[in-house]
């Protein structure tokens, strides 16, 4: 029953000074990948499990690579409509396959719609309150706090890159004080706005996340909207499936334009023949385009090890 709305959900339609828009070619018989597929990928290898806060959602996943001595940390969070009905599991695959490939990754849980305390404010708490426990992971374990990278999907896309950016003006929202080296979005959420003006399931939930439309709520949309805190400040890069229909590319597109012109470094990877799901799946052209996406925010060279 959980798994058929899950997929009842999920269904729903939805730089430097330049934008680079990188073609990845697909196998023209590809098909996007499903969320089924995503649901059906291998069990991932366990991380070690941290909470940061008293709450059941409160915590996430520590995963090292197997050598080296200081790595760099990628915090992972998850998509899912910021709904309470979705969890890190999903993701866990791919934060196994980027500690394979050479970085601690830090996958987030948080609350959500329908948890008690989810959205607005308690879903950002927990966003910002996860990346600072990375100091106190740090005290135990080899990761690099000078080379923090935040990766989201969907919605995670969206908390990435508002949390990267200190959470905007509002004093009622917490801010991320760990440095931050960039931002990788995954089909990522960048405008509330525009976004809630879709008919998809996923758009619908901007409204309950933020407690209100932003004709009501307007100082929270400021407050919370990527694309009203530009500049960011800090690097980003954007993997759009050129398929995807629940974040479509001109989302991405449009919000990249407007962050140029505000003076950021904005790199759009356009996924040939990918939909909204292939982003997560820890193979094929997108997941090499994320790897090294990561390997140019942290300071290492394509294909070589990262610590």
């Amino acid at each position: 029953m959980r798994c058929l709305g899950l997929v009842l959900f999920f269904g729903g339609s939805l730089a430097s000074a330049q934008e680079k828009v990188a073609l990845q070619a697909q196998p023209p018989s590809a098909k996007p990948a499903t969320w089924s597929e995503v649901l059906a990928l291998p069990a991932a290898q366990a991380g070690s499990r941290s909470h940061y806060g008293p709450g059941a959602r409160q915590f996430g996943d520590l995963r090292l690579p197997a050598t080296g001595k200081s790595h760099p940390v990628v915090v992972i969070l998850h998509g899912g409509c910021w709904q309470s009905a979705f969890n890190l599991d999903y993701i866990a695959p791919l934060a196994d396959s980027l500690s394979q490939a050479g970085f601690a990754t830090w996958n987030l849980e948080y609350r959500g719609i329908g948890d008690e305390g989810g959205g607005w404010p308690g879903t950002f708490d927990d966003v910002v309150a996860g990346i600072e426990h990375l100091r106190t992971l740090a005290r135990s374990h080899p990761i690099d706090l000078d080379r923090v990278v935040l990766v989201g999907h969907s919605a995670g896309g969206h908390l990435a890159l508002w949390a990267a950016d200190r959470g905007g003006t509002d004093s009622t929202l917490p801010s991320v004080t760990l440095p931050v080296r960039g931002v990788v979005t995954l089909a990522g959420i960048a405008d509330l706005r525009a976004y809630a003006e879709g008919e998809g399931s996923c758009n619908q939930a901007v409204v309950p996340l933020m407690g209100g439309d932003a004709a009501t709520r307007p100082e929270r949309y400021a407050a919370a909207s990527p694309s009203e805190l530009l500049p960011a400040g800090v690097p980003m890069r954007m993997l759009v499936g050129a398929v995807d229909p629940i974040v479509p590319p001109t989302h991405a597109e449009a919000f990249a334009e407007q962050a140029r012109k505000s003076g950021d470094e904005v790199e759009v990877s356009m996924i040939n023949g990918a939909g909204h799901f292939d982003l997560v799946m820890p193979r094929g052209a997108s997941h090499e385009r994320l790897v090294e996406a990561i390997r140019s925010l942290v300071g290492a060279e394509p294909g070589a090890a990262s610590d």
